[in-house]
């Protein structure tokens, strides 16, 4: 209706609304991208996709040790030195944040992993319980997934059936098509673990090193400069994962690192406690 009307004949609240129209289809344009499923698009591409990566959950256990391990013992450690401790203490502070969190770490990991592959296997079970008691009622729902999926109805079922045939190939085609589960990739809950108690210890050790070898003063400013080199590498190396950029990637992670161990640090002077000898 606006479209055929000149801005001339129109009342002002009328023009002012399609002169903002431009405006408004960009908009609408801009909010139906978001909300659209990712969809095959062109555009350059970096080598060929690993397959098989992240399914374990190993390399994104061994990412959040290393950042949870620099993050946390830095953060410890310059919450005694905000306190004005003497070089044994913080020593002592940050040897007990390293072992307690990678023990810690490595643990959860550990159970974190085991619960969820035995809710995954739990799942294949049942699916397996119910290809070997109607296997005609999941023929038919495997058929349907095609279906939805847009595969001719008379295809679908002829795939269906030769998918069928095979016990371990039926589980299998099931697993991944009506459940959504990678029968192969259930996640290794030792090596996440490991991977985990590892890496947290890696990067715990780094804002510790410095007072292996100088005191306070000189230790507090080389551990600061150390862990906040190590944050930005740890971001790098997850761009590289994710494709996104290394400077943003980077820049963040040292602004989440270095907020939590200057919060520390201030909390730290404010309380002011000192040892008694």
């Amino acid at each position: 209706m606006l479209v055929g009307m000149t801005e001339s004949s129109m009342p002002p609240e009328h023009a002012r609304t399609k002169s903002l129209l431009p405006e408004l289809q960009v908009a609408r344009r801009r909010m139906r991208r978001r909300n659209d499923p990712l969809l095959p698009h062109s555009g350059p591409v970096d080598g060929e996709q690993a397959g098989g990566a992240g399914k374990t959950g190993t390399l994104r256990a061994a990412i959040f040790g290393v950042n949870d391990g620099l993050v946390s013992n830095a953060a410890l450690i310059m919450g005694f030195a905000g306190a004005d401790q003497p070089r044994a203490v913080l020593l002592l502070a940050g040897i007990s944040g390293l072992l307690a969190g990678a023990f810690s770490m490595g643990a959860g990991e550990y159970v974190s992993m085991r619960v969820q592959r035995e809710v995954l296997e739990r799942m294949l079970h049942l699916e397996a319980h119910e290809l070997g008691s109607d296997p005609d009622g999941e023929l038919r729902e495997l058929a349907e997934l095609y279906v939805r999926k847009g595969v001719p109805a008379e295809l679908a079922r002829s795939l269906a059936v030769e998918l069928s045939k095979d016990p371990a190939t039926a589980l299998d085609t099931h697993a991944r098509e009506e459940l959504g589960i990678d029968p192969d990739g259930l996640g290794a809950p030792w090596s996440a673990a490991i991977s985990s108690f590892v890496t947290f210890s890696i990067g715990a050790l780094v804002p510790l090193l410095p007072f292996l070898f100088a005191g306070e003063s000189v230790g507090v400013l080389a551990s600061a400069v150390m862990t906040g080199l190590a944050l930005v590498g740890v971001g790098v190396l997850s761009a590289r994962l994710t494709g996104r950029s290394p400077v943003v990637s980077g820049l963040r992670m040292l602004a989440i690192g270095g907020a939590a161990a200057t919060v520390t640090f201030l909390i730290g002077l404010a309380l002011g406690v000192s040892v008694v000898g």
